[in-house]
């Protein structure tokens, strides 16, 4: 055999060889709440399904980061290879996903989910990348409500002057300030301190989200508005999409349809049961709320929203049956 050949025989044994340790691959998820929560539940169902899938070739690593705008941008650069996040943020980054925000556009969560996985969901996800992320798969916060320390509220008018903190997300923030309240935004893990330090009244989030992140620790009163209806979302890095085969991105698809059913099973328990774990923990609970009532209040933002976001495609979601 000729040196010449040999030199390419053993070029390409170790080139096979290369291929075969960087088949190894870590994925690093990161979400923004404690293990013990929904989007920890969905992120170790992805972790679990995406390493059986491809027998432990991919491997997750889990990671919490507070912060889901940065998780966001991390992952539109690729120093972060995925990330669960509520829709909060997203709407910075993909304007059409604003849509979803509005209040009390789902009528429950049969409606919510038949919407995110349907036609209408798809075509959603499939505006992540040219935003520079890969859309996966619809999670879910479920319905938010109102919990704050200065009175009980049940009707909008008792939501006036409230000092709130939101997401950074334009439509919400529009919400509040129809109803006379002082949206104050920030990222969640400024939260607690901000309670704390009466920085802010009061703020909004799912009852898993409230359970998890213990905030009845520094809120007196909940009240069940139930005003909107927070989805989440899996995304992934396109610079880990783009190194994965058809086979593999196939894997993660599947993974991020296990981790949507993890995260809302958890949703769905939390739903049943916290409520009276709330108030054993101390809160008083408003469970009457006039909705109609804080509907017709936002009155005013509801036609700026059909002006200035897709009055069509709402339209679609609110006209949206089972079939």
């Amino acid at each position: 055999m000729s040196m010449t050949r040999r030199a390419a025989l053993a070029a390409a044994a170790l080139l096979g060889l290369t291929g075969a340790v960087s088949a190894q691959t870590t994925i690093t998820i990161q979400h923004p709440l404690p293990v013990n929560s929904h989007y920890g539940a969905g992120a170790t169902a992805f972790k679990e399904t995406l390493e059986r899938l491809t027998n432990n070739r991919i491997r997750v690593t889990i990671q919490r980061n507070d912060n889901e705008r940065e998780v966001l941008e991390s992952i539109q650069i690729g120093t972060v290879d995925a990330g669960i996040t509520s829709t909060g943020p997203v709407g910075n980054f993909v304007p059409v996903s604003r849509n979803l925000d509005i209040p009390f556009l789902f009528r429950d969560r049969t409606h919510a989910h038949g919407v995110l996985d349907g036609a209408i969901g798809n075509e959603l996800l499939a505006a992540f990348q040219p935003r520079g992320m890969i859309g996966v798969a619809w999670l879910e916060n479920g319905f938010r409500h109102l919990t704050n320390n200065r009175r009980e509220v049940r009707t909008p008018e008792e939501v006036q002057g409230l000092k709130v903190r939101t997401m950074e997300n334009q439509v919400h923030m529009r919400a509040f300030q129809t109803l006379g309240a002082l949206p104050t935004p920030m990222a969640f893990s400024e939260l607690t301190t901000a309670l704390q330090q009466g920085t802010v009244d009061g703020q909004e989030n799912p009852i898993p989200v409230i359970l998890g992140n213990n905030l009845n620790q520094v809120q007196r009163h909940l009240t069940l508005t139930g005003h909107v209806y927070s989805p989440a979302i899996l995304v992934v890095s396109p610079a880990v999409w783009g190194r994965l085969s058809a086979a593999d991105r196939a894997a993660v698809m599947e993974a991020g349809k296990a981790a949507a059913k993890a995260n809302r099973d958890r949703v769905a328990s939390d739903e049943a049961t916290g409520v009276e774990e709330l108030r054993r923990r101390g809160m008083t609970v408003i469970t009457e709320v006039d909705r109609a009532r804080f509907q017709a209040a936002l009155a005013p933002a509801y036609a700026v929203y059909a002006r200035e976001l897709d009055g069509a495609l709402i339209e679609r979601i609110r006209a949206w049956r089972a079939n």
